[in-house]
């Protein structure tokens, strides 16, 4: 029998972000507020070991809800910037120092990138970002990556690659998703700060609060909604979602496919929970005790 991940295994090591786990939350943050958190290879790197460190010990991979010693799996990832900006973007040097390298190693550079902006789009805990001042260019991917976004006065979201010549490509079809065809284009041909208001009106940011000093209370909320759902249910949601983007068979194999989507979630341990706790009005098990 294949063991478990366990809570208790080491994590990957970093210098550029930290983890910090508390219980089913753990909170992933960038740490070079010296150059507003923009993106090197060493900080990509981390990044990515981190969330395939938490993928392996999510809900949603694992399908229970606590390790082999008891401590609890994870549901919820918090993801912030140190400092005055969230992320200024990928890191002017590396990219510079990349084309300039050739094609091999310009490849390989847009590739690390994509294993961060797709680790975060797929990872099956629930994601939310606090982004304070700028996201810029790959910061503004991450943005896009979230499931939920909470966003200051003061937040600045620009696709900014056009401003230097080159093109959101690498997190463009996850921006596209979230902001959908026209804005995308549109704001991809501007490369124009958005503000935290027209970030709220399409889409790039779930919620704005008075000031950085409320991220936490917002923060708090919206992971309290998340642990009295079901821990699958926000697992397989995303894979529902992912599933749609990429459909190409036909309108009525789609409807079949969710009649058994809804028959499996209905039948499944998590489902006959949910519903015998509603109708025998209790808790079910993944609720926290309060």
């Amino acid at each position: 029998m294949e063991q478990r991940a366990r809570m208790s295994d080491e994590m990957p090591a970093s210098q550029l972000c930290s983890l910090d786990i508390h219980g089913a939350v753990a909170r992933l943050t960038l740490r070079r507020s010296d150059v507003f958190n923009a993106l090197n290879v060493q900080l990509i790197s981390e990044l990515v070991d981190a969330l395939h460190w938490m993928e392996e010990r999510s809900v949603g991979t694992t399908q229970v809800l606590t390790d082999p010693d008891g401590a609890a799996y994870l549901r919820v990832i918090v993801l912030r910037g140190d400092g005055k900006h969230f992320c200024a973007g990928a890191d002017i040097n590396m990219m510079r120092d990349a084309g300039a390298a050739g094609p091999a190693a310009n490849r390989a550079d847009s590739e690390r990138l994509d294993r961060l902006f797709n680790s975060l789009w797929a990872h099956p805990c629930f994601t939310i970002g606090a982004i304070q001042g700028v996201a810029l260019g790959g910061g503004a991917g991450l943005v896009a990556c979230v499931d939920h976004s909470i966003g200051e006065p003061r937040t600045r979201i620009a696709l900014s690659e056009g401003k230097l010549g080159i093109l959101p490509a690498v997190i463009g079809p996850y921006v596209y998703r979230r902001l959908g065809s026209a804005q995308f284009r549109r704001l991809s041909m501007l490369a124009s700060r958005v503000s935290a208001e027209e970030g709220l009106r399409i889409g790039w940011l779930n919620e704005v609060v008075d000031s950085p000093l409320g991220f936490d209370e917002a923060i708090d909320r919206t992971i309290g909604d998340v642990l009295t759902t079901g821990p699958m249910a926000v697992a397989e949601s995303k894979r529902l979602a992912m599933t749609f983007d990429r459909w190409m068979a036909s309108d009525e194999e789609l409807r079949l496919w969710t009649l058994d989507k809804t028959s499996q979630m209905r039948g499944s341990g998590e489902g006959q929970e949910g519903l015998s706790s509603f109708l025998e009005r209790r808790k079910p098990d993944w609720a926290p005790e309060e």
